[in-house]
């Protein structure tokens, strides 16, 4: 399901005590084919979890020179919201223009989906690489497509959100089904819009339909076309490819990579040895061997096992940690030591502990062993589906404090608090903490 812009039928969805309301409406059915210019000049930043190289440093990417910035969470001066109307069915929708202009645009051509793709790797530089580069990737056996796109932290509304330009009509198939199952969003990305996460569309109250400011090289208003999640943890916005590079990302300075689950560890080494200095090459997904098949969260039992799990004294570090920041504002993105988000709040909390954790919930759902909600002890992480775009992936993230109760970073407008747990329909699965697998997964090994 989709939040769609434009959209006279299709589903819209509202918010109510920030959570999503119920609606109606499947994506359509897609064939599965799921195996189970010249160099920046610009500073960069960490795009996702981290580098293959094991060194746990952050993969840089270029980010585009600003040349204005509004404050974070708020709608840039001047922002507009679209006409809305009821669509049969009540669904919601807004009409939108391209960018622009001030009569509705022609929607561009965008080819129809023919299949899905396993998003296992994705290469980024802070450079354009070459066509023997993407040659070399592609050419790696196992890999099952490999697609250039742009990469960037690039600031929205004054706040640095990981971008992705791409060609829509080639890169649909590597999204998240009901994402890449929407032309209406990939034709107002064609037309010059941004389709921004459903967490960050909400948590971050952008209007759907209005305008955002998003500074590059040059500043652009670009409509909010769809709030749809990609399916990459850390990506919060996509663009069309056109659109980066008109924000000064270099030319296709990344490279999305299919491959089967269990392929991935192999390949992240021999995609590193065939890039040049400067790149990085990160997995984007586990292959996780359980019993329990419908848990999303937590590793391979022996690659949790045999590294030893958080120690009492680490426990009690990142527990007080996380408790001293009770009452501080919840901001979107923000990960201490005065505000926070939900995996924010995670990340920094156990690095007082000297434990290296990934920075976004689903990455850090990845961090531990599942533990069943029976078994939980004091310094558990508890996950949750909050983002109906795409109901498997994991949107939102606690700690557990033990005696039934759990702190967390919930939405704007609030504070961290501690509240009893929930382990309604939106809970997802728990972990608990292994700080060699945790680190793992932070350097994108």
């Amino acid at each position: 399901m989709l939040a769609l812009a434009g959209a006279s039928t299709g589903v819209v969805l509202a918010t109510m005590g920030g959570k999503p309301a119920a609606v109606d409406g499947q994506a359509p059915a897609v064939p599965q084919s799921r195996p189970a210019p010249t160099a920046s000049t610009s500073p960069v930043v960490p795009m996702l979890g981290g580098n293959a190289d094991g060194s746990g440093q952050p993969l840089a990417v270029p980010v585009a020179k600003t040349t204005v910035t509004t404050p974070p969470g708020r709608t840039a001066p001047g922002s507009t919201t679209a006409p809305r109307t009821t669509a049969p069915g009540g669904t919601v929708s807004a009409d939108t223009q391209a960018v622009g202009s001030s009569q509705p645009a022609k929607s561009p051509s965008v080819a129809p989906l023919s299949g899905l793709k396993q998003a296992g790797l994705l290469v980024v530089a802070p450079f354009s690489l070459s066509h023997k580069v993407l040659a070399a990737v592609s050419g790696q056996p196992g890999v099952t497509g490999a697609e250039p796109i742009e990469a960037a932290k690039i600031q929205i509304n004054g706040a640095y959100t990981a971008v992705l330009g791409v060609n829509p009509s080639r890169f649909r198939g590597y999204a998240s089904p009901s994402m890449a199952a929407s032309s209406r969003l990939w034709q107002g990305v064609a037309r010059g819009g941004v389709a921004v996460s459903y967490t960050m569309g909400t948590l971050d109250k952008l209007s759907l339909g209005g305008r955002v400011t998003v500074a590059g090289h040059q500043t652009e208003r670009l409509p909010v076309v769809a709030f749809g999640t990609v399916g990459i943890g850390g990506v919060d916005a996509v663009v069309s490819d056109s659109v980066a590079r008109s924000l000064g990302v270099p030319a296709g300075n990344a490279i999305i990579v299919s491959a089967a689950p269990s392929s991935v560890a192999s390949l992240t080494a021999k995609i590193k040895a065939v890039l040049p200095k400067g790149a990085g090459v990160e997995a984007l997904v586990t292959e996780v061997t359980r019993s329990d098949t419908a848990s999303p969260v937590g590793t391979a039992p022996s690659a949790a096992t045999s590294s030893g799990a958080v120690t009492a004294a680490e426990l009690t570090a990142a527990l007080r940690a996380a408790e001293s920041r009770r009452g501080l504002p919840y901001v979107w993105g923000a990960s201490g030591p005065s505000s926070f988000d939900c995996s924010g709040l995670v990340q920094w909390s156990f690095a007082q502990a000297g434990i290296t954790m990934p920075r976004v919930a689903a990455d850090q759902a990845r961090a531990g062993l599942a533990v069943p909600a029976t078994q939980l002890e004091p310094g558990d992480l508890l996950f949750y589906h909050t983002d109906p775009t795409d109901p498997g992936y994991i949107s939102h993230v606690a700690i557990y404090l033990g005696n039934g109760w759990m702190i967390q970073a919930p939405q704007p407008g609030m504070d961290v608090e501690i509240v009893p747990a929930s382990f309604g329909s939106e809970f997802a699965g728990a972990i608990r903490v292994y700080p060699h697998v945790a680190s793992s997964v932070a350097s994108g090994l």
